[in-house]
């Protein structure tokens, strides 16, 4: 599943709050607020590509998540690497660790992760 910038946007709102009306939805965003039709708009391509879902409480819907935050980044990540780094998660975290201005900390953070991964598969 693919999902445009506003699409995007749009569910990391439903993400946070897990189940949320139309008006919510509005509070939430930032000025200048889009068009409740926009919103509409957007609603109704994530329900047409199985990302929401909603149900109806009188005139309104309540909307909510049909796909886990964690799996659609992980997918987009795994395209990317597919993409962008010969389908090479080494190659990837090359340039992450290169190209981004991590800090000792962070460099560290990561190692502590990795050693974990790899004790974690150690029978």
């Amino acid at each position: 599943m693919s999902l445009s910038n506003a699409e995007e946007q749009l569910m990391n709102l439903i993400w946070e709050k897990q189940k949320v009306f139309m008006k919510d939805i509005l509070e939430a965003y930032p000025d200048p607020k889009p068009a409740s039709t926009t919103i509409a708009t957007l609603l109704k391509r994530l329900q047409d590509k199985g990302a929401v879902a909603f149900e109806v409480f009188g005139n309104s819907r309540e909307y909510y998540p049909l796909i886990e935050k964690n799996t659609y980044f992980s997918k987009k990540v795994q395209v990317m690497i597919k993409d962008f780094f010969n389908d090479s998660p080494a190659q990837f975290a090359s340039f992450f660790t290169q190209e981004t201005d991590l800090d000792t900390g962070e460099l560290e953070a990561l190692k502590k992760i990795i050693e974990d991964q790899l004790k974690s598969q150690q029978p």
